[in-house]
């Protein structure tokens, strides 16, 4: 369900935009979000949510120190806030990864959002507001746009999935592992993700 945006975050009122086509409406949504606040569009939603409490950070932080310990070609960038524009069924889908990681200058433009021919595996990290579009509409979308690897640390359900192999809508293999253990992560990261501060 679309998160509503609180009355108070467009102080002049929003402006008559009536007729405004949904990409029209997303654009001006993300001019007027309050910084820190995360706006995208998915399957013909609009979601605002607020910016993430100190425990999704800690885990998103967590990710990206075990990476860059880890990784083996050290050209591998994580990127944090990153916009992602992916091909959708009719609307053009776009969406901000709590995690991304790249090779070193796949996003050093000026643009907001960018392709995902680089990508090579994105994370999400579920709160409350968000976990049924990571679950569902975010692994259609980051499949139908070829990411190799999505992982996603479902904290309410107290697991890890690692999806790989994109195919169409969906992943052809889905691992689910409880918070706590080793996850292995495929290559090109091939190293197992310690959850045990998760």
């Amino acid at each position: 369900m679309p998160l509503p945006v609180p009355e108070d975050t467009f102080s002049g009122g929003l402006p008559d935009r009536e007729g405004a086509s949904t990409q029209e409406t997303f654009e001006l949504f993300s001019a007027m979000a309050p910084k820190g606040w995360r706006v995208e569009l998915i399957e013909g939603e609009i979601y605002v949510g607020p910016p993430a409490n100190g425990e999704h950070e800690e885990i998103v932080t967590e990710v990206v120190e075990q990476v860059i310990a880890h990784r083996v070609d050290t050209a591998l960038r994580n990127f944090t806030g990153i916009g992602l524009s992916l091909p959708g069924t009719s609307d053009t889908v776009r969406v901000s990864p709590d995690l991304v990681i790249a090779p070193k200058g796949s996003f050093d433009d000026q643009r907001e959002w960018h392709a995902p021919d680089a990508v090579l595996l994105v994370a999400e990290v579920t709160s409350s507001s968000t976990a049924g579009r990571d679950r569902v509409q975010k692994i259609r979308a980051y499949a139908r746009a070829g990411i190799p690897l999505y992982l996603l640390i479902d904290r309410e359900a107290g697991e890890a999935v690692v999806c790989s192999e994109s195919d169409g809508d969906d992943y052809a293999h889905k691992s689910v592992h409880k918070l706590g253990t080793q996850v292995p992560l495929p290559a090109p990261l091939g190293f197992p993700l310690d959850t045990a501060a998760f």
